[in-house]
């Protein structure tokens, strides 16, 4: 039997690690909200005053959150559905692969969650993936089918409900400021001891995915996963530039009608009826649109060159996105510099925009000298084994 190699440099798809290093910068910024405020538990559009963080969050809603995290996941498909085709080409078992792979990320998910930061999504990506293996043997264009459909049916109808219900108790879907959980949000991570930081994680953490907003969840990530997994098997980042057509397509029919939903709550009402629309539909179009016009861009000749740093952080992008949470905490917890609640929201997207650069520049010097980041290769050694090359 063959022996199972991880993927060599001169065989990575550049596009693909441009696409999860652009996607960290967004991630990045909408988590440095959850870092410095208790963002679970406060309305946010009231939360920043009329000051300069209220056009700072108009920005950061309507461009980035809920718009980030699905290329994240839709890249998380592509990546098992590549190591599907591979292995199969090779011959090799890939289910006692994948169940192991996704068994690692379980592992550093649930470290991430209770250790370091509540706002973990690598369980979720572990748990969902293992449904995503059970598709994998569907061809390209029926995965990405049956992808869109699962993606758009569930969100129009469940839209659908909470507009009605805004209609007919207006209250069932207002925000509101959960004063208690608020401060001892403060007090815990402002000043608290860890085994204090630990509760309040927990709960927070609880809070975030208790069963409903679990299942919500994995509604919302595997029909995605199956669209990166989709593209995957049809090869479409591979052949962008073939694909001209097809992308700039895509592109001119999402972009609008996701700007259209992503702004919703403005132009309607700041409630969680257009949130849910414009987080569950509008952001995962924006980040289809967003992914269009990477690939696009990429098909430039000077493009890779260009975009190469941005490539080289995406090449690390889970040790980036945990070493975000710690730089994070660090910075914001009582166990740190302990600034928990004492940072504007623009202040934040400065630090979140400057570590990231920073970022930027100690994952070229670490690829200078390894071939992988420091958590990408534990995961490597523990699913691949001693062989790992």
């Amino acid at each position: 039997m063959r022996e199972i190699q991880s993927v060599k440099q001169q065989n990575r798809i550049q596009s693909l690690d441009v696409m999860r290093g652009f996607s960290l910068i967004g991630i990045f910024i909408v988590n440095m909200m959850a870092f410095h405020s208790p963002i679970y538990y406060y309305d946010p559009y009231s939360w920043w005053g009329n000051s300069i963080d209220q056009p700072v969050y108009w920005w950061i809603d309507v461009f980035v959150q809920a718009s980030f995290y699905p290329i994240f996941t839709i890249l998380f498909g592509y990546g098992l559905a590549l190591q599907y085709r591979r292995l199969k080409e090779k011959e090799i078992a890939f289910y006692p692969f994948a169940l192991k792979r996704l068994g690692v990320l379980l592992v550093i998910g649930a470290f991430h969650a209770f250790i370091i930061w509540s706002g973990d999504i690598l369980i979720s990506y572990a748990v969902v993936g293992l449904l995503l293996m059970l598709l994998l043997q569907l061809e390209g264009r029926l995965l990405l089918l049956v992808g869109f459909l699962l993606f758009l049916v569930p969100q129009v109808l469940m839209s659908a409900i909470f507009i009605l219900a805004s209609f007919a108790d207006p209250t069932s879907v207002t925000y509101f400021n959960a004063v208690q959980e608020i401060q001892s949000s403060i007090e815990a991570y402002g000043s608290g001891t860890y085994s204090e930081i630990f509760s309040q994680r927990l709960n927070d953490w609880l809070y975030a995915n208790n069963p409903a907003s679990f299942v919500s969840l994995a509604i919302a990530l595997l029909p995605l996963m199956m669209i990166g997994a989709g593209i995957s098997k049809l090869k479409l980042l591979e052949k962008a530039a073939e694909k001209k057509k097809i992308l700039v397509i895509t592109v001119v029919l999402t972009l609008p009608i996701a700007l259209v939903l992503k702004t919703s709550p403005y132009w309607m009402e700041e409630n969680l009826a257009y949130s849910f629309i414009q987080d569950f539909v509008g952001g995962p179009l924006l980040a289809i649109s967003y992914i269009g016009i990477i690939s696009l861009v990429m098909t430039m000749p000077k493009a890779a060159k260009w975009l190469r740093p941005l490539g080289q952080t995406g090449r690390m992008s889970l040790t980036n996105y945990l070493m975000q949470s710690v730089a994070g905490t660090l910075i914001f917890y009582s166990y740190g510099l302990g600034l928990y609640g004492e940072v504007s929201l623009l202040n934040g997207l400065y630090i979140a925009l400057g570590l990231f650069v920073i970022q930027v520049i100690l994952s070229e010097i670490w690829l200078s000298r390894f071939n992988q980041g420091p958590v990408e290769y534990v995961w490597r050694r523990l699913t691949y084994g001693k062989n790992v090359k």
